[in-house]
């Protein structure tokens, strides 16, 4: 076709997309198929309406006002097909200057070819997918693309994929389908486009099962076992698809009104930013008391030793350099003290349920561990700079009779060089803790402990979480040298004086006796009921409960494995509930320890069976319990342990937030809401035993997550009569819900699970959502569903959604009437 006739068809569809609107509505009314009704009477009214939609634009054409009218529920639901993110923004031009951008950077001598399309109009991540789009709408413009298409013709094909004609999409998309062009979808076409879909989607499991969800679309559209489906029929099925998800609006639109109902404190810039500092400061009282409190310990011990030391002769010599060491190492001893009461796990976990946890947040132990780490590298550097650069310089450079008559005693009369106050015994403890501190910190930092930093082979190994664990161990040197370091001073000869034993006697002592106990009096050898090995690298072990263990959910426990190591403990949640008769951990295999933690099962295990399940997933279990008993490693654990999540029976409401593994913690309490679940109804009328309702948001990226976690999904939809838990699954690695790339495989969702009640993706009764939840909407509906009410928000993850969340649940407290209080355990 001519580029001036292209130019004039796509105007003439511009003007048929206003008007078409006038007659979507009846379209929203043919019944799905399945219902006997599928045959011409639908295809008459397709064609009706096609035909009535170009005499109506003809006649549009020639008068003057153009009429529009809302669109129905169905008519939205297919504008939302589309091919490229942010179709219509109003910045296409910005758009389109990004896509030439990327052409002249892929083209060959202007030529731009079918495998560097995707990348040109960012569909990078899914070729496949966008090698099939080139070859339908090099088809739909009839050229010969084998030899690439210039920059016009990329225009061109931009602009088909981004038009607002809904008629037109949904053409192209058939087109993709149809590669014939006979006009006909066939069942190895549609099985084609779908392993396509799954593959530009990631979901191995659905590709696997490609011809079963074919034959599944043919017998919804093709009940006549014509052998094919046309255009009309998918078309159909799309409206119906959105059209039974229409009673879902209304509770979308009312999260909007939360934001509109501003309370009166809010509605002034400076009333609104007292009270927004207020809540702020509502939200973090105890952290701003204890950090107040410890902020002003420090400055008081500084200040006092700083005085102290501008009264001694030794000050005429060194001046204030003496000062700021002598202060900054009185800072030292006290947080050398201080840094070890937060990592007394077992004191913590009794503490937090006293009165104690009203005003310390023993939640951020190990954050304030970390403030605390900082502080004693602050200073010790200038303890070390002042030494180095100024106290010892003056001492070996001042008049022999001034450093007789001040430091005489203490160096027996002899002037030492630099050097000689180096060496000796003060000195060369203050450098081996230098090496050791620097060390054992540098490990401890995200990067090494995480194994971010990837290091040449002879230092590979620094990197780790068994690097971090072991240098820590180091520091118990560091306190040996820090005692006599502080013993030998020069400038002080009374020993009760010497006050660095003083500080760091009781804090030692209670954490020494902890991890004594700890390896001693709560150490349970506990029997493997059965082991279980996942895809994803997950493994869980069920084991016997031992005698006495009582727990809350939310809580974790240690695991051992001495046949894999006799000194490492590993933390992982508890996911089985406290009524359970058993306990369940379910551990990713990530680092070392845990990977052969895995092996080692691995050998003790078999598939379940010969014939893989459904999916083509291999789940490998226990053998008999009587044959393999003594063949499973041998498991040591120790706990139980406080966590933030074990707290959440204060609030009226939960949101529960889990990234991949970090489910974990909430599956604990989700079996156990279920479980009480007949009590909470019974005791209406009384004290409240828990929450009211639970929300539990798990997004994952990988499709094999869905096994480990299934049997709890079906748990939910079985036994949770009174639907008190509300289940939202999402996998981020399928394009969102109208992506073009993803439309088949929403249509196979909707149809399976009408039919069967069992979702495609996750193979459980909870239907999964596509892409990352849009986090603003989920407070603003919780926040108009609940008013004043408090909702615990707990999270498990990696920390890149902490911020966000936190920001959220600062803003909704804010501006809503709604409480919501953020809790974080990040792995």
């Amino acid at each position: 076709m001519a580029s001036s006739e292209m130019s004039e068809l796509s105007r003439g569809e511009s003007v048929k997309w206003i008007l078409e609107k006038i007659d979507i509505d009846s379209m929203s009314e043919v019944p799905i198929l399945g219902e006997g009704q599928a045959g011409p009477a639908s295809k008459e009214g397709y064609l009706k309406r096609k035909t009535s939609s170009i005499i109506k634009r003809n006649r549009v054409q020639d008068s003057g006002p153009k009429m529009g009218r809302t669109e129905s529920t169905a008519a939205k639901g297919l504008m939302s097909l589309r091919f490229l993110d942010r179709t219509r923004t109003g910045k296409e031009e910005d758009a389109w200057k990004a896509i030439e951008k990327r052409f002249n950077q892929n083209s060959v001598d202007g030529m731009l070819f079918k495998d560097k399309f995707g990348v040109c109009i960012g569909m990078g991540d899914s070729k496949e997918f966008a090698g099939e789009l080139f070859e339908a709408l090099a088809r739909r413009r009839n050229i010969v693309a084998e030899n690439g298409i210039n920059i016009e013709q990329v225009r061109e094909f931009w602009e088909d994929m981004t038009n607002n004609d809904l008629d037109t999409r949904l053409q192209i998309f058939f087109d993709m389908c149809d590669k014939n062009g006979d006009g006909q979808l066939s069942e190895d076409e549609v099985k084609e486009v779908l392993v396509m879909s799954a593959s530009a989607n990631k979901l191995s499991k659905f590709k696997q099962e490609a011809s079963t969800y074919a034959s599944l679309i043919m017998e919804e559209l093709d009940p006549d076992h014509q052998g094919y489906i046309e255009m009309w029929q998918l078309e159909t099925l799309l409206r119906g698809m959105v059209t039974s998800n229409e009673g879902k609006k209304p509770s979308e639109k009312t999260g909007t009104l939360a934001r509109t109902m501003i309370p009166k404190e809010y509605r002034t810039p400076i009333s609104k930013f007292f009270s927004k500092n207020t809540e702020r400061f509502y939200e973090n009282r105890r952290r701003i008391f204890v950090l107040v409190f410890w902020t002003f310990v420090t400055l008081s011990l500084f200040s006092w030793k700083f005085y102290q030391y501008k009264q001694r002769a030794a000050f005429r010599v060194m001046g204030y350099c003496l000062c700021f060491a002598k202060a900054a190492a009185e800072t030292i001893k006290f947080n050398m003290a201080l840094i070890l009461l937060p990592v007394c796990r077992r004191t913590l976990t009794k503490l937090r349920e006293t009165f104690l946890g009203t005003f310390i947040p023993f939640d951020d132990n190990i954050n304030f561990h970390k403030l605390i780490a900082i502080e004693i590298l602050l200073g010790t550097a200038v303890h070390i700079i002042m030494h180095m650069s100024c106290n010892i310089v003056r001492l070996t450079t001042c008049p022999k009779d001034q450093f007789d008559a001040i430091f005489g005693p203490a160096f027996h009369y002899k002037q030492p060089t630099y050097l000689g106050v180096v060496g000796t015994t003060v000195g060369v403890t203050g450098v081996l803790m230098t090496i050791l501190m620097i060390f054992s910190f540098t490990l401890a930092t995200h990067s090494f402990r995480r194994n971010v930093v990837k290091l040449p082979w002879p230092f590979h190994h620094l990197a780790g979480f068994n690097s971090f664990w072991y240098a820590h161990h180091l520091l118990a040197i560091v306190y040996v040298l820090l005692i006599i370091h502080g013993y030998f001073i020069y400038l002080t000869r009374e020993w009760y004086k010497k006050t660095t034993w003083m500080y760091i006697a009781v804090p030692v002592l209670a954490y020494t006796s902890e991890r004594i106990l700890t390896l001693y009096d709560r150490n349970y050898k506990v029997d493997i009921i059965k082991a279980v090995i996942y895809t994803g690298n997950v493994l869980a072990l069920y084991m016997s409960k031992p005698p006495g263990f009582k727990y809350k959910s939310g809580m974790y426990l240690f695991v051992k494995c001495p046949d894999i190591s006799s000194f490492e403990w590993h933390p992982f949640s508890i996911t089985s509930a406290p009524d359970d008769d058993y306990l369940s951990v379910h551990i990713r295999t990530l680092g070392d320890w845990t990977t052969e933690l895995r092996t080692q099962f691995a050998k003790a295990c078999e598939p379940q069976c010969t014939q893989p399940r459904r999916g083509n997933l291999v789940r490998m279990e226990t053998k008999a319990y009587s044959d393999t008993r003594q063949e499973f490693p041998s498991i040591v654990i120790k706990g139980p342990y406080g966590a933030p999540a074990q707290n959440y029976k204060k609030y009226d409401i939960l949101l529960l937030v889990g990234l991949g593994i970090g489910a974990t913690p909430f599956i604990s309490i989700i079996k156990d809401i279920v479980n009480n679940e007949s009590v909470l109804t019974d005791d209406l009328g009384g004290d409240k035993k828990g929450p009211e309702r639970a929300y539990f948001y798990w997004v994952t990226r990988e499709q094999g997550s869905f096994d480990w976690f299934k049997g709890v999904m079906d748990d939910i939809a079985e036994y949770d009569h009174n639907h008190i838990i509300e289940m939202h699954n999402y996998l981020t690695s399928v394009y969102e819900e109208g992506d073009a790339r993803s439309a088949l495989i929403a249509m196979v969702q909707s149809l399976q699970h009408a039919k069967n009640g069992v979702d495609v993706v996750s193979e459980s009764r909870i239907r999964t959502h596509f892409a990352r939840p849009n986090w603003r909407k989920v407070f603003g509906h919780l926040a108009s569903v609940h008013p004043s009410t408090r909702i615990g928000v707990f999270y498990c993850g990696s920390p890149t959604l902490t911020k966000p969340l936190k920001r959220l649940c600062q803003e909704f407290t804010m501006n809503t009437s709604t409480r919501f209080q953020f809790h974080k355990e990040n792995f």
